[in-house]
Formats: structure tokens, sequence, C-alpha cells
């Protein structure tokens, strides 16, 4: 099979891979708040496309409801 892509140079590989373990610890864990904050504008732009925002307002309300807040 013949090879047409060209492989990214030695150093662009390194960026690369100094971008990817940001946030990373040598074990190769995230720390919780480098995760959450990586996730929750993603989150919170899909509740507001999708309409979502209503349904989290009502399950929190029932949870604290359930909890007795």
């Amino acid at each position: 099979m013949a090879h047409t892509a060209e492989r990214p140079s030695t150093r662009f590989q390194g960026r690369l891979a100094g971008a990817a373990t940001l946030g990373t610890r040598p074990s190769g864990r995230r720390h919780p708040l480098v995760a959450t904050a990586m996730v929750l504008p993603l989150a919170v732009l899909l509740a507001v496309v999708f309409g979502g925002v209503e349904a989290v307002i009502t399950q929190a309300s029932s949870v604290a409801g359930a909890l007795g807040l």
C-alpha cells in the first residue's frame, strides 16, 4: 500500500505531545479541577443550544426537595 501522507516533523510532534500532557500528572491522570475546566465550557454550550437549562434547573430543584432544602 502506498504511503501518500507525510508524517509531521519531529519538532511539531514534540509540541503536540507537550500540549497533550498539559494538566496531567506524572501518573497520567488529570487533576479533577483541570478535567472540570475542560468539560464545563462544552457542557454549558450543549445545555444552551439544546435547551437543557430548564431540565437542569428542574432536576436540581427536585434533588433539593428530596434532600429537604
